[in-house]
């Protein structure tokens, strides 16, 4: 039997705001894995939906690398590429683990 490998924090993040951003998934979706502002900055980006397909190029937004640092026990800073049809995009995102373990995000960019 084959077990599932789960993807880090900052990669399944990553993937989920990818999701959000393009428009594939409702922003609702990251409540409870964001907090406060983080959560506010993702809606205001959410709402212009950035990475919504336009244009000529109809191709769906993909994750094309994450890469991550671990600053402390409890804290990942982490920046994403993501390519966009033609074009690539940066996002950069801080993940801080509650008193459950849970990561959620505490603050992010999109570039």
């Amino acid at each position: 039997m084959r077990t599932a490998v789960r993807p880090s924090p900052s990669r399944w993040f990553a993937e989920q705001l990818v999701e959000v951003l393009s428009g594939r998934r409702p922003v609702h979706a990251l409540l409870g894995h964001a907090r406060g502002t983080a959560f506010d900055q993702v809606v205001a980006l959410a709402e212009r939906a950035p990475l919504r397909p336009d244009g000529a190029d109809r191709r769906a937004a993909v994750l094309a690398s994450v890469r991550s640092m671990r600053l402390e026990d409890d804290v990942i800073e982490a920046s994403a590429r993501i390519s966009t049809g033609g074009r690539e995009r940066a996002m950069a995102f801080r993940l801080e683990a509650g008193e459950d373990r849970r990561w959620r995000c505490a603050a992010v960019e999109l570039g």
